[in-house]
């Protein structure tokens, strides 16, 4: 967490392994709102999965970040 939280535009990208989870890449990623409607705009098929992804949000079947972090315990970054 700390190092999230010292994330800036010269260091963006970070790479961490979670025993039996995987590998991740974060990247520190500013974008405008309007890019995303753009993008939807330029391909329909993005607005269907956003539409989904939300539903199936709303339903329980998902977690959002913060809920994936507060699951993890130190068990999970033993070896």
């Amino acid at each position: 967490m700390e190092y999230i939280s010292k994330m800036n535009r010269e260091n963006s990208v970070g790479q961490f392994f979670i025993p039996g989870k995987g590998r991740f890449t974060l990247v520190l990623q500013e974008e405008d709102e309007q890019s995303i409607s753009a993008d939807v705009v330029a391909n329909p098929a993005l607005d269907e999965m956003i539409t989904e992804s939300k539903q199936q949000y709303q339903q329980g079947l998902g977690y959002s970040t913060s809920e994936l972090l507060e699951s993890l315990t130190s068990r999970d970054f033993e070896s």
